[in-house]
């Protein structure tokens, strides 16, 4: 039974990253010394995954700053303020987009959906001229491989990346961001032909857009840029990823319905409605990459509960196509809970941050596969146990302080309801 994961966090088990881009930024080290931590941090992430039977790796996950911003850089979407001429971006123009520099400010920044992390929004406009200005999807694929370790390398999907965007200043608020597509596209197309001639037989799109409430038109860019895609991604196993919340239905029959797509991954923590709709019809001979160890909190997984999960969609998509997987990137996560000695034995056991998440999940698919790790299972066991019967959880003297604080808000709200009421009535 094969396994992945989504994404990684960047940062380091000890924030390496963060002390490496302060230094750099403050210049007291070398544009070289910031790449050669990056390139130690993702070696060992790699090596991490790999050690822990993880079949299904991701690259190009790792970022300096930001993944949306990279998929900017890649595109060559660069605002005209910064005074980029054309060639690969380096650090000065990516990090000025990123944090502003002492002539021009930086691209706004918003939240990642309803997470903590946030993202460079990509300011765009009919004026844009694409270009492929950036190889680090294919450098970082080329790179993990020269070390061992064929990964699955990561984009966001080209639909996403335009509904997450703005209008750029100057440009009508009412421009149609999707209008665009046909020029990105081909540089999608560049950067696949890169990666399948640099060995690469898997790619990952993230299209996390997909679990929201979409119109018909924005609908349809799916099936267009897919259907453009299709005799490029010819040849290599493609797999949408989505994540967040429950896939409405509309949108299921969409992704479930796209050329050229052979593998689907969904967040099946906070997507249980989407359990139903793949019990209910998926697509035959498609992979399943079926989230259940949840990416976005530090907490160790139910894994009894995740196993009858699997097991249920065992029969409806098939043994051979079911992959066990994180709900969305473990970039939410804390890095690894072995760097945490002053917590004690009973909270620690309760816990999870990425590097466990990524035991788990392997654990998962060599128990679905019939090698149940029990001492492990037994372990997760007796910590959910434990978690719900500790007084640390269940304080009965703060459930009465909560008790008695919500009863005094639900009186306070019916006051200040009938009093707008009597308000109304009156005038």
């Amino acid at each position: 039974m094969a396994s992945h994961i989504v994404g990684y966090p960047r940062m380091g088990p000890k924030r390496e990253l963060k002390f490496a881009l302060e230094s750099f930024w403050d210049g007291k080290s070398s544009a070289e010394d910031l790449q050669k931590v990056a390139a130690d941090l993702r070696e060992s992430i790699w090596k991490q995954m790999t050690d822990a039977g993880i079949k299904y790796i991701p690259s190009n996950t790792f970022s300096y700053y930001d993944q949306m911003l990279d998929t900017t850089a890649m595109l060559g979407a660069v605002p005209p303020r910064y005074g980029w001429n054309g060639g690969e971006i380096g650090f000065d123009v990516y990090f000025s987009m990123a944090r502003g520099n002492a002539s021009v400010p930086a691209m706004e920044m918003t939240k990642w959906f309803d997470t903590n992390y946030h993202f460079i929004v990509p300011e765009l406009g009919p004026d844009v001229n694409f270009s492929y200005a950036s190889h680090k999807a294919v450098t970082e694929y080329k790179e993990a491989k020269a070390l061992g370790v064929d990964t699955i390398p990561v984009l966001i999907g080209p639909v996403s990346y335009l509904l997450l965007s703005k209008p750029a200043k100057g440009v009508e608020k009412t421009f149609s961001l999707l209008s665009l597509l046909g020029k990105i596209l081909p540089i999608y197309k560049e950067v696949i032909s890169e990666l399948k001639e640099a060995g690469a037989s898997w790619i990952q799109f993230d299209e996390p857009t997909l679990v929201m409430d979409l119109e018909s038109h924005k609908l349809e860019a799916f099936t267009e840029a897919y259907s453009e895609l299709e005799s490029t991604v010819s040849g290599l196993n493609v797999l949408i990823e989505t994540y967040f919340a429950d896939i409405p239905a509309k949108q299921y029959k969409t992704l479930t319905s796209l050329k050229g797509v052979t593998a689907l991954g969904f967040d099946l923590v906070r997507g249980t409605k989407t359990l139903d709709l793949i019990k209910g019809e998926f697509p035959k001979g498609k992979y399943l990459f079926a989230g259940v160890v949840d990416g976005r909190n530090i907490w160790a997984n139910d894994l009894a509960a995740s196993l009858s999960t699997l097991e249920a969609l065992e029969g409806t998509v098939g043994k051979d196509k079911l992959v066990v997987s994180t709900s969305c990137s473990l970039l939410h996560t804390a890095v690894d809970l072995v760097n945490e000695t002053k917590l004690d034995k009973e909270i620690k056991s309760w816990l999870a941050f990425a590097a466990q998440k990524v035991v788990e999940v392997n654990a998962l698919a060599k128990a679905l596969a019939g090698e149940k790790d029990e001492e492990f299972f037994s372990a997760n066991v007796a910590a959910h146990t434990s978690r719900k019967s500790s007084p640390r959880v269940n304080n009965e003297a703060v459930q009465k302080a909560v008790s008695t604080l919500l009863d005094s808000f639900r009186v306070d709200a019916f006051k200040h309801a009938y009093s707008a009421k009597i308000l109304v009535y009156l005038f």
